[in-house]
Parts: C-alpha cells; structure tokens; sequence
C-alpha cells in the first residue's frame, strides 16, 4: 500500500485478532445463557475478581497496542515508494520518548548521569575522571542539583491531570450504570453507602484512580527521566518491561489454545470409551511426560534456528524472524503440556458416565457423541476454566526461565526471560545493576499474582460445591 506507513501482518498478530474476535463472540454467547451468565456475574461481585480483571485488562490493552505494527515510508526514489525495515507497532508510537531516548550505557532510576566514571576533558582543557551527564535524562535541568525539586513539581501537576482524568472515568462510569439500572445517581450512592449494591463500585472506582494516577505520573516523569533506568546499551528499562508485556501474553494464551484441544479430545475419549482407546491415549501421554520437556523444547528451537539460518530470504525484517520463534515456542510448548489437563478430565469424564442422567440418556437410546456434548462436556467446562488461567501463570513463567537458558524467544526480541537472562551478569557487577531485574520480577509478579487471583475467583463462582455453600 501506498502511504505514510505500511501494515505488518505477523503471525501472532493474526491469531491475537482471531482470539480476540473468539472472545467477543463468546461474551456474546454467554450473555444470552442464564447457566453460565450467573457464574460470572458471581466473578465481577467478588473484590479479588474486579481487581484481578482491571489489573488484566490494563496488560491486555498494552499487548493489543504492541500488536498493531507497521514499516514507515522513507523518502521517495525515481517515483518509488519504500518502506523502512524496522518493524514498529502503535506502543512504540506512543511511547516514542522511551524508545529513542537512548543513552551511552547504565544510568539508575531517575538519574542525571552515568552509573559509570569516564575519562572527561573539561571546557579548561583538565582531565577529569568522574560521572558524566546524561544525554536526555534531565538535560533540561540548569543545575542537576534541582533534580528532586523539579520531580516533586512534575508528579504534583501529573497527579492533579490523573485525578482529573479518573474522576472523568469515574463519572462516565456513573451514568452508564445510572442509564442501565434505571436508578438515580442519588439512589445509586445509597446502595453504594449502604452496602448494598451488587457489585463492588468503590473497589473499581479506587482502581480507576490509581491506575490514572500511575499512568499520569509515569508519563510525565518519562518524558525528562528514566524512570526505571537504562541498561547496558543505554536503552530504557521501562521501555523494555512494556515491550515485553505482548511477548507474555502471546505465550500463555496462544499456547493455551494449541493445547486446549489436545487436553480436551485426549481426556474425554480416554475417560469415556475406556478399553482400548483409553489405553492407547495412556500411552501416549505417559511417553510424552518421560521426555524432558526443556531437552524437547530446545531441540525443536535449535532445529527452527536452523532452518531460519539456511533460508534467509523467507525472512525480510528482523521482527519476523522473530515472531516465528515466537509462534513456534508456543507451538511446542502446547505440545507438551497438555498432558496434566488431560489427566484430570479423564478422570472426571470416568466419573461422570457412571451418573444416573448419563446412564439414562444411554438406556433411552442417545449416541456416545450426544452424551458427549450434551452431558459430559458441560459438566467439564468449569475444570476447563480453571486449568487453563492456572495454566497461563506458568507459561508466563515458562517463558522467562527459557529464555534465561538460552531456548526460549528470540534475543532481539523484548521478554521478561531475556530481561533476567542480561540482568545476570549486571547482579554481579560493584556495584549491582540492580534495576533490569526489578523492572522485569515486579511486572511479572504483577500479571501472574493477578492471573493467580483472577483464577481463583473463577474456581470459586464456577464450582458447584462453593455455590452451595
């Protein structure tokens, strides 16, 4: 296409779009089905669950905008369009400061020079070893002396701008509910004094101004510092945490969906047929579990890295060399992880066709595959749920221990994995280097504990025996 800029397909940019449709829809589904509305809105009615869902979404909306990418045009030649080939995406427009900022080597969290001395030649012509100035982090100061007077004045007028911009949220929020619920905003505030509104408006009414307010603040202080600091060739830290936000998410989602099925069909014909179909799906699994599967892993990456080695010309940009890494890992790692899930729905699938309704749909006459979907699945759909946004957190995990042995995503690409595996010999420097490390631990911790916490809510509203309860 002709223009300022050209689109950049990539392969997991096409299945994130396709999930994201997949999840549209099945909101669209669940909407219309009493059985299964009622579970989730047991979800958005427990306080661990809204805060766990806004922590989520704020990651997911990250990853969606580091998803869009595209090659900017360059100068025209003989009436000949081209593209650079520098692949970038709509985060890396936005956070455009953060990305070209970039300075000689290490500098702290919202430092004015070097974390390094150098050898400098001063306006007198003396030579001076010491700690030279930033290039941009607080090269608008006169006097880097004034460095925390002038943060004080940037986080006072970010947090009024994040108030203002909360409160907004905040109110939009209201009148949404006021339209919907057909009640008053008067009214709305006494059930909400009172306790008695079904869902927990003040927890996401507090999330919606801290968020603002990190989000202002963070922002504002990008702009002249590196807030997180920079790393060994001086690119910035916070930079990198946000970049590696897409890389987590594509590996505990589209892992999932490749595993999903496998687990699903495996588990419920090994539980249901039995005899020798159950046999056959023992086996398999019980072999796939003997192998190791970081020596599995590695040997199908090494293989890939092969192949991309011999056929260069398959790959034009650095990005797409390593989004395919990136689809294979996951393709791998769903490959062989399916097996724990697989197990559980056997189990339960065994457990389930010896119940009087199974039993009565076969004595009157219903096919396996009737029973199957009508009766069994079903009943399986919460354990399902649970398994795979349990799942999710270890794969997240997964990645960044791979990474740090060397097999897991590709090194140009951005990961919390790739974070460690360079903040490993920066722990062992005088002094430590310290903040790579913290960057990629807190934003981890952060989407695992609230993946963690999100599941454990969905455990709760889907089992049968806690609603009883």
């Amino acid at each position: 296409m002709n223009g300022s800029f050209q689109l950049v397909f990539l392969w997991t940019d096409i299945l994130i779009y396709l999930l994201l449709v997949v999840i549209v829809a099945s909101i669209v589904y669940i909407r219309k089905q009493a059985h299964l509305i009622t579970p989730w809105k047991l979800v958005f009615q427990r306080k661990r669950g809204v805060i766990s869902i806004i922590i989520l979404l704020c990651y997911v909306a990250v990853g969606l905008l580091d998803s869009v990418h595209y090659r900017q045009a360059l100068a025209m030649n003989n009436g000949t369009q081209h593209y650079s080939t520098e692949v970038i995406s709509l985060l890396d427009h936005i956070v455009t400061p953060l990305r070209k900022q970039v300075e000689k080597t290490y500098s702290s969290p919202f430092a004015t020079h070097l974390f390094v001395r150098e050898i400098q030649t001063k306006e007198e012509g003396n030579i001076d070893y010491s700690y030279p100035r930033l290039k941009f982090a607080g090269s608008h100061l006169a006097d880097p002396n004034d460095k925390w007077s002038d943060i004080r004045q940037t986080i006072s007028k970010a947090s009024l701008n994040g108030l203002v911009i909360g409160l907004g949220l905040i109110l939009c929020l209201v009148v949404f509910i006021t339209r919907t619920s057909k009640l008053s905003v008067n009214k709305l505030f006494i059930l909400i004094r009172e306790g008695t509104f079904p869902y927990p408006l003040l927890t996401v009414f507090l999330m919606i101004l801290l968020i603002s307010l990190l989000i202002t603040n963070v922002a504002a202080l990008s702009v002249n510092y590196h807030v997180m600091g920079t790393d060994k060739i001086g690119q910035d830290v916070l930079y990198q945490a946000l970049k590696s936000v897409r890389t987590g998410l594509v590996i505990g989602t589209l892992t999932t969906l490749v595993m999903l099925p496998f687990a699903l069909f495996m588990g419920i014909a090994a539980g249901y047929f039995k005899g020798w179909v159950d046999d056959i799906i023992q086996y398999i699994y019980t072999t796939l579990n003997s192998i190791p599967s970081v020596l599995l892993i590695a040997a199908a990456v090494l293989m890939l890295q092969v192949y991309m080695n011999n056929n260069p010309e398959n790959f034009v940009t650095v990005a797409e060399r390593a989004d395919i890494r990136l689809l294979f890992l996951c393709l791998i790692l769903g490959l062989t992880s399916w097996t724990g899930l697989c197990r559980i729905l056997r189990g339960e699938t065994l457990k389930l066709r010896e119940i009087d309704y199974v039993l009565a749909s076969r004595s009157l006459g219903a096919g396996s595959f009737t029973i199957l979907y009508k009766h069994i699945l079903p009943n399986l759909m919460h354990i399902v749920m649970i398994a795979v946004v349990l799942d999710f957190s270890g794969l997240v995990l997964a990645e960044a221990v791979l990474s740090y042995v060397g097999v897991g995503v590709d090194p140009s690409m951005n990961s919390w994995g790739n974070m460690i595996n360079s903040a490993r010999l920066e722990m062992a420097r005088e002094p430590i280097v310290w903040w790579s490390l913290t960057a990629a631990f807190f934003s981890m911790f952060t989407l695992v504990l609230a993946a963690n916490l999100f599941a454990d809510v969905v455990r709760d509203a889907f089992d049968p025996r806690t609603q009883k309860k």
